[in-house]
């Protein structure tokens, strides 16, 4: 059954869905990792395929930019075609300088301002946390591949161009937040209030204290560690 944003049928997306925000960068994984690949989604461009990984099903569909994209994929994908699992793989803004370009982070929790999860279900709390249990494969896994990784909280924010060009030093400093993206804090809140499983594993494409960047190029197709690492939860 379609959904108003997924044209879907039941049985056509698996279990395990990793969403990045560019559908490009699904295309990418999808036509690059996979094997026996059907596309499942193209409404609006947000294209979505279901493939195998080493012989183990997994889809592949973009999310789009910022919180209240996420959470009506999100939402679909858990409520509508009982979706388990969703791993975002997404690029970020490094806060720290104990980060550089192309490091991987594996997301502990996400701080936001948001209103996003006291609109949706009145949850209160500013921090919410993935799942531990996928979190941990993520981290178990990564250590499997040799792939190092840094851990900590980041923050999802509503603003991608911000006038307080400082901003983002008291949110590393008074918050604790390592990095910066656009997404997980309400892809989390939909996984609590649904019973199911989300994680983040995010690739550093700028850096706000150096203002080193990659390009748009590089951010669709060359961050394949973090893929790698997700790709291996295929059931």
């Amino acid at each position: 059954m379609a959904t108003p944003h997924i044209e879907a049928k039941k049985g056509e997306i698996a279990k395990t869905v990793l969403m990045p925000g560019d559908p490009l960068r699904a295309k990418f994984i999808a036509e690059t990792f996979l094997e026996n690949v059907k596309q499942f989604n193209q409404v609006r461009g947000m294209l979505g395929f279901t493939g195998t990984y080493k012989g183990r099903e997994i889809s592949v569909m973009g999310h789009g930019m910022g919180q209240p994209s996420v959470g009506i994929y999100s939402y679909e994908l858990f409520k509508f075609y009982d979706v388990e699992n969703i791993v975002r793989i997404g690029s970020c803004g490094a806060y720290s300088e104990d980060l550089d370009l192309y490091d991987v982070i594996i997301v502990e929790d996400a701080y936001s301002e948001s209103s996003f999860a006291k609109v949706q279900c009145n949850e209160e709390r500013d921090v919410l946390e993935p799942s531990q249990e996928l979190t941990s494969r993520l981290e178990g896994i990564a250590n499997d591949l040799n792939i190092p990784y840094k851990k900590g909280r980041i923050h999802s924010s509503d603003v991608f161009y911000s006038e307080d060009f400082k901003r983002f030093e008291r949110l590393r400093d008074e918050k604790d937040c390592i990095a910066v993206e656009m997404e997980s804090f309400a892809l989390f809140n939909n996984a609590n209030v649904l019973g199911k499983n989300a994680a983040c594993v995010l690739t550093v494409s700028d850096h706000l204290v150096t203002h080193e960047e990659t390009s748009s190029s590089e951010r669709q197709t060359a961050f394949t560690k973090m893929m790698e690492i997700a790709l291996e939860l295929a059931e």
